[in-house]
C-alpha cells in the first residue's frame, strides 16, 4: 500500500505542475505579451496602406515638370459593411455619383474581396474629401486613404513623360507591390523609370470605433512603418525648347527629335499632335482619354519613336558614305543626270529629278539632292561584288551600324525598330532574280526601307560627330544613384571611317549655305548649320517633309531630325522648322520673324 500512495503522490505532483505551467502560459498570454493582444484585437483595427510620394521629375536646367498635389482615394472594405443600412442617397450626394454607378463600384469591390480594401473613387479633392470627411462616420467600411497625384506645370512634354494608369491584375499578381487601385507608369519616363519614382509604401495601424471613427494609432504607432518617397529624377530635356517645339508642330501631324551629339542626351522629343498631361489625372481621366484615344489624329500615339516613315533623300547622305568607305567613288566622282535616272528601255521604269545643272560630284550632289547621282552611286557600288546578295548584305550591314532596324536600347519601353529588310525578303520577292535597279528606291530613302524619327536625329548626331553616337536617352541623373545605366554613356561606332564624313558634310553645309542648296532657309546669322532635306513619297495624299541638321559645324551642340506628314518639300515646312528650333536653342531668340510667324500660324490638318 505504501508503494501504490508513493505513486498517487507522483501522479498528483506532476498533474500540478501541468497546471501550474499552463496557468501561467495562459496568463502570459492574455497579461503579459503584446502580440497576442496585437491578434486578438484585428477586428478593430485598419490597416492604411500609406502610398509613397512618387518622385519628381525636372529638365536638365532643374525646372520642375512633373509635380505632385494632395488628393484622396475613397476606401472600401466590403465586409464591414455587409449587412448595415447606410444612406446610398446621401453617399451618392456627397461623392456626386449616380446610385446605379454606386452599385457597379460596390459589386466590383466585392468580387475583387469582400476583406481586402480596394479603392471606391479615385482622387477626390481636397474639398471634396474634406465634405466627405464630416459625414464618413456615417458609412461603415468607407474611409479616406491620403495620396498625391500628379500634376504638370509647363502642360508640355506629354509623350517624353508619359501618363499613369491603373495596374491590372496581371500586374498585382505578379508584383506583390501593387494592389487594386494603384496606378503605375503606362508610357514614357512615368513606364521606363517607373520602380524608381514609386518609392516604398508604408503602413499605419488604427483603432476605429463600431461607428469607424479614427480613435487613434494602434499602440502608438509601434507597428506603423513610414513611406519612403521614390526618386527625383533629372531628365536630359530642355522644357523651354519642348514648349517651343509645341508651339512649332500645333496643327501639324509628324515629330521632331533633338539630340546633344556630344552626349546622347534627348533635347526635345515632340510628337503631334499632343494634348494636355493635365487630362490623364484626377476623376474625369477615363472620360478623358477615351476621347483621346477615340480621336482620329491619335494624339496618344507617339511618332517620334513608333512612328515608321520613309526617309527620302535624307538617307542620300548614308548611301554616299557606304560608297566611300567601299572605295566606289570619290568625292569628286560625277555622275550626269537628264531630269532622271532611266534603267530600262521603258519610259516607265526611271526614278524622276528636278532640273539643274550636270555632271554633279559628290558635295553638288547633295546641296542640290540629285536622284539620278545616288541613283547611280547605288547601281555602281552593287557591281564592287561578285553577286548581288553579297552586295546587299555588305550594304544592310553598313546601313544596321547606324542603328537603323534596331531598337537602340535605349530608355523608352515601347518603340519601333524601323523597317531594313534582309536580302531573303527580296529573294523571295522577286524569285531569285533581282539586282540593284529593281530596288534603286533603296538609293533614295524610299521602297521598303521605314525609319522612325529618333533614328533620323540617332544618324544626324553620327553625322555630327564624324562616325560615332551614344544611344540616344531621356534621364540625366537619378538621386540616390552616383551614375545613369552604362549603355547611355559607352561611345558606339558606325561602320563608317571619319576621314569620310568630310565631304558629306561639306555637302550638308553647302545644302544650307550654296546658291542652289535645297536647305537655304535653315541658313541663320552667324551659326554654321549642316542639313540634308527629304521630301518621301506618299501614295495617300501629299509628300512628306523631311529635314536634318546639326549646328554648328564645329563642336556641333544640337541634332535634330524633323518630320511633317504631309507637308510637301522638305524645305516648305521641315526646314524651317529645324531651324527655328536651332536657333532658339543656341541663340535664344528668334531672327526672321516672318518666318516664324508663318510656321505658327500655318495649319495642315484637315477640319474634316
Amino acid at each position: 500500500m505504501t508503494r501504490f500512495k508513493a505513486r498517487y503522490k507522483v501522479i498528483i505532483g506532476i498533474f500540478l505542475l501541468i497546471a501550474i505551467v499552463f496557468l501561467s502560459k495562459l496568463f502570459y498570454i492574455q497579461v503579459v505579451n503584446d502580440d497576442y493582444k496585437f491578434s486578438a484585437n484585428n477586428n478593430v483595427l485598419r490597416y492604411d496602406v500609406q502610398q509613397a510620394v512618387r518622385g519628381l521629375i525636372y529638365d536638365r536646367d532643374s525646372n520642375l515638370i512633373v509635380a505632385n498635389v494632395p488628393a484622396y482615394d475613397l476606401m472600401i472594405v466590403p465586409r464591414e459593411l455587409k449587412n448595415k443600412k447606410i444612406d446610398t442617397l446621401k453617399f451618392c450626394r456627397l461623392v456626386e455619383i449616380k446610385q446605379e454607378k454606386f452599385i457597379d463600384l460596390y459589386n466590383k469591390a466585392v468580387n475583387y474581396s469582400a476583406y481586402k480594401e480596394s479603392v471606391f473613387i479615385k482622387h477626390l479633392s481636397k474639398e471634396n474629401a474634406s465634405t466627405l470627411g464630416e459625414h464618413l462616420y456615417e458609412f461603415p467600411g468607407f474611409y479616406l486613404r491620403k495620396i498625391t497625384m500628379r500634376e504638370y506645370p509647363s502642360n508640355s512634354a506629354t509623350h517624353l513623360i508619359g501618363y499613369l494608369g491603373e495596374v491590372n491584375s496581371n500586374t498585382t499578381s505578379k508584383d506583390p507591390f501593387y494592389t487594386k487601385g494603384d496606378l503605375n507608369g503606362v508610357s514614357g519616363v512615368e513606364a521606363a523609370y517607373e520602380e524608381n519614382l514609386r518609392g516604398t509604401k508604408g503602413m499605419s495601424i488604427k483603432l476605429v470605433d463600431v461607428h469607424n471613427k479614427d480613435q487613434g494609432k494602434f499602440q502608438e504607432g509601434k507597428f506603423d512603418t513610414l513611406p519612403i518617397s521614390g526618386s527625383t529624377l533629372t531628365t536630359t530635356i530642355n522644357i523651354e525648347l519642348q514648349k517651343y517645339g509645341e508651339r512649332l508642330m500645333q496643327k501639324k501631324i509628324g515629330a521632331v527629335v533633338a539630340i546633344e551629339p556630344s552626349t546622347g542626351e534627348i533635347l526635345s522629343l515632340i510628337s503631334a499632335p499632343t494634348y494636355n498631361p493635365n487630362l490623364l489625372i484626377g476623376r474625369k481621366r477615363s472620360e478623358n482619354y477615351k476621347a483621346l484615344a477615340n480621336d482620329k489624329r491619335k494624339p496618344l500615339f507617339n511618332r517620334a519613336i513608333q512612328g515608321t516613315y520613309p526617309p527620302g533623300s535624307i538617307f542620300k547622305l548614308i548611301n554616299g558614305l557606304i560608297a566611300l568607305q567601299k572605295g566606289t567613288i570619290t568625292k569628286d566622282s560625277k555622275f550626269s543626270c537628264n531630269g532622271h535616272y532611266g534603267y530600262s528601255y521603258t519610259k516607265d521604269k526611271h526614278v524622276g529629278c528636278h532640273p539643274h545643272r550636270t555632271p554633279l560630284n559628290l558635295i553638288n550632289g547633295i546641296e542640290i539632292s540629285c536622284n539620278a547621282y545616288f541613283c547611280g552611286l547605288y547601281n555602281k557600288y552593287f557591281t564592287n561584288f561578285n553577286s548581288t546578295i553579297q552586295a546587299y548584305n555588305h550594304w544592310n550591314r553598313q546601313v544596321a551600324s547606324f542603328g537603323i532596324g534596331d531598337y537602340m536600347n535605349n530608355d523608352f519601353i515601347t518603340g519601333s525598330p524601323g523597317k531594313l529588310p534582309k536580302s531573303a525578303y527580296f529573294e523571295r520577292l522577286y524569285n531569285g532574280s533581282w539586282n540593284a535597279n529593281t530596288i534603286i528606291s533603296m538609293a533614295i530613302g524610299q521602297g521598303e526601307l521605314l525609319l522612325t524619327p529618333i533614328q533620323m536625329a540617332n544618324i544626324t548626331a553620327i553625322l555630327a560627330n564624324r562616325g560615332f553616337y551614344y544611344t540616344p536617352h531621356i534621364v540625366k541623373k537619378i538621386s540616390g544613384q552616383e551614375a545613369i545605366d552604362t549603355n547611355f554613356t559607352r561611345k558606339k561606332f558606325c561602320a563608317i571611317e571619319p576621314k569620310n564624313f568630310t565631304p558629306i558634310i561639306e555637302g550638308m553645309r553647302q545644302a544650307v549655305e550654296g546658291v542652289n542648296g535645297t536647305a537655304k532657309k535653315a541658313k541663320i546669322p552667324e551659326i554654321e548649320i549642316c542639313g540634308k532635306t527629304g521630301t518621301a513619297q506618299n501614295p495617300h495624299g501629299e509628300d512628306h517633309s523631311i529635314f536634318i541638321a546639326f549646328a554648328p559645324i564645329i563642336n556641333p551642340k544640337i541634332a535634330i531630325a524633323v518630320y511633317v506628314e504631309n507637308g510637301g518639300w522638305g524645305a516648305t515646312w521641315a526646314v524651317p522648322i529645324a531651324s527655328l528650333m536651332i536657333e532658339k536653342y543656341l541663340k535664344g531668340t528668334i531672327t526672321d520673324i516672318n518666318q516664324e510667324t508663318f510656321i505658327l500660324e500655318g495649319n495642315l490638318i484637315s477640319e474634316e
